[in-house]
């Protein structure tokens, strides 16, 4: 499969530079002024959705960092609201401002020898199959964080509650959900591994959740027994420089590799409206 002449695409960009480099360059690099991991072909004809989609996101706008509202709870909150605002967990938030910074996710992806000279098909390889292992490494620091801890990680933010499910799959994705408005949040997307996704699918769980505005994340940067439920677009902000590389490295004494970048960020708001559910039981 080969890329469309007439389409612009990241791809068709390094293909483009790198016919206009010196044949003996040993490195081609590309600045786009765009997040990789959002141009993957393949968005546009599936319903898929990464983690990114489920956060809502700020323009950073050429920045590095961007200050915004956290609002932790105290140790003494209840973990179960009450019938009254008093009783409430969120009548105990403590809000705080606090700066969050952006971290570089990169891949690095060997290519197969002499694809580079075929123009049009190293265009639609780099476009699908470099981009879419970016888009996994993303979902990895958004679920772990990131190694210079820029990025917390969702999985791990410190004030993420947690749940061990009762059993029965579709009543403990009901619980955990439910549990999530606890705090005050609305439960509004769900991580889970793809041997859960199908489940869900399969029993008709995943078009009940989808019909109550529900969206359902499938990863494999999540363990097989975990689900993490949140109201997402409260509990965080995606920041996006709109800032990616691509690199073509020639091979000395090894194949060509083309390296891809993009920089991104996360400004917690709202970790207690995230839980993270044991499935285990439910999946034996």
């Amino acid at each position: 499969m080969t890329a469309d002449p007439a389409a612009p695409s990241p791809g068709r960009e390094l293909a483009a530079a790198l016919a206009a480099a010196r044949p003996d360059a040993p490195v081609v690099e590309l600045d786009l002024p765009l997040t990789l991991t959002t141009t993957f072909p393949f968005f546009t004809a599936r319903p898929r959705y990464t983690v990114r989609h489920l956060l809502g996101s700020r323009d950073l706008a050429g920045e590095d960092q961007a200050w915004h509202v956290t609002e932790p709870v105290r140790s003494d909150t209840p973990s179960r609201s009450g019938v009254s605002y008093a009783s409430s967990p969120e009548s105990a938030f403590e809000p705080r401002l606090e700066n969050a910074g952006v971290t570089e996710v990169r891949v690095s992806v060997a290519l197969p020898e002499g694809l580079t000279g075929h123009p049009d098909l190293f265009a639609a390889h780099v476009d699908r199959r470099v981009v879419v292992r970016l888009c996994t490494a993303e979902n990895e620091v958004l679920l772990h964080g990131s190694a210079d801890e820029a990025v917390p990680g969702l999985l791990n933010v410190r004030g993420r509650r947690t749940a061990r499910g009762r059993g029965r799959l579709a009543d403990d994705v009901a619980w955990a959900a439910a549990l999530v408005e606890e705090t005050g949040g609305s439960c509004d997307g769900i991580v889970v591994h793809p041997d859960v996704y199908w489940r869900l699918t399969l029993d008709g769980r995943l078009a009940h959740l989808n019909a109550v505005g529900v969206r359902v994340s499938r990863t494999r940067m999540i363990d097989r027994h975990q689900a993490l439920f949140g109201d997402f677009r409260a509990v965080a902000t995606l920041l996006d420089p709109a800032r990616s590389r691509l690199v073509l490295r020639r091979g000395d004494g090894g194949p060509d590799t083309v390296e891809a970048s993009c920089q991104v960020g996360l400004a917690v708001h709202l970790p207690q409206h995230l839980v993270l559910a044991d499935l285990g039981e439910a999946l034996r």
